[in-house]
């Protein structure tokens, strides 16, 4: 299997920080967003990947280069200023992806998810990768029913910018500028696409107030087990990593620490608050 990474996008949304730099090269935790992507595909065992450019793809090339470097041979696909967006730049690339399914990442999300060890049945034109809908997205795309995608009124889940197509899902396109969407619609309608859902972390760096959010995230020191501390010591250890909460709510967490000051210091046992993250997307 080969992979592809779709980077050739302006990343309008992240102005002003893409005036300068392709959006695949914005960094989170020390890294372009394209180099994580990068490590987890040759971790998968996958040795071609297929690289569209597009926006300062040039820096895209010397920051890359052959791939070597990350055991990858890497392929580019220039789109120069004509950016053909997901379809088109995923039909234009068809000739470097071969005939057999490939799998195909957007550049702008952040997750630690495996690489997918995805076969598809046949008949089957691809397999979509899913997210539970964050809170800050109106809607979702799709739903699952018995492993296949389909669309509903309410749907549940978003697309994680994560696939697997046969070359067969682009037969009837032409060369040109266009959007995947169309296409997963209409196979998910066909019965044709097929889906499972990731809920481990995942996140979607489209704008500048989700990439600082990403990369806050990120930075938090790792909450270390706390059942074998004392009271007391556990109320100081949420006390002095205050400024970087375990859950985004800032004012649950405020509460929380002055209440378990509050019980520690009067020497009584508290329950800590066990939370949980939902996944983003966009």
């Amino acid at each position: 299997m080969r992979a592809m990474i779709l980077a050739a996008g302006r990343g309008e949304r992240l102005r002003p920080i893409t005036d300068e730099i392709p959006k695949a090269l914005v960094e989170v935790a020390g890294k372009a967003l394209l180099e994580h992507h990068l490590e987890r595909v040759a971790a998968a065992g996958i040795d071609t990947v297929v690289i569209n450019l597009g926006w300062h793809g040039e820096r895209i090339v010397e920051r890359i280069g052959t791939g070597e470097k990350y055991g990858l041979e890497i392929l580019y696909s220039d789109e120069g200023d004509n950016i053909l967006e997901t379809g088109g730049g995923i039909h234009n690339a068809l000739p470097l992806l071969g005939s057999d399914p490939f799998l195909v990442i957007n550049a702008d999300i952040f997750t630690d998810m495996p690489v997918p060890g995805i076969r598809l049945d046949e008949g089957c034109l691809g397999h979509l990768v899913l997210v539970p809908t964050p809170d800050y997205s109106h809607h979702g795309d799709f739903d699952l029913d018995s492993g296949l995608v389909r669309r509903s009124d309410k749907p549940r889940y978003t697309f994680a910018g994560v696939a697997v197509y046969r070359p067969e899902f682009f037969a009837d396109c032409e060369p040109g500028r266009f959007s995947v969407v169309p296409l997963m619609f209409a196979a998910a309608d066909a019965g044709q696409l097929a889906g499972s859902v990731y809920t481990g972390t995942w996140a979607d760096a489209g704008t500048p107030e989700r990439l600082a959010a990403l990369r806050e995230t990120v930075a938090r020191p790792a909450q270390p087990d706390l059942s074998g501390m004392s009271p007391r010591e556990r109320a100081l250890w949420r006390l002095e990593n205050q400024a970087h909460p375990p859950h985004p709510s800032a004012i649950e967490m405020e509460q929380h620490q002055a209440k378990a000051l509050q019980d520690a210091f009067k020497g009584r046992k508290y329950d800590t608050v066990t939370r949980t993250s939902g996944i983003a997307d966009d």
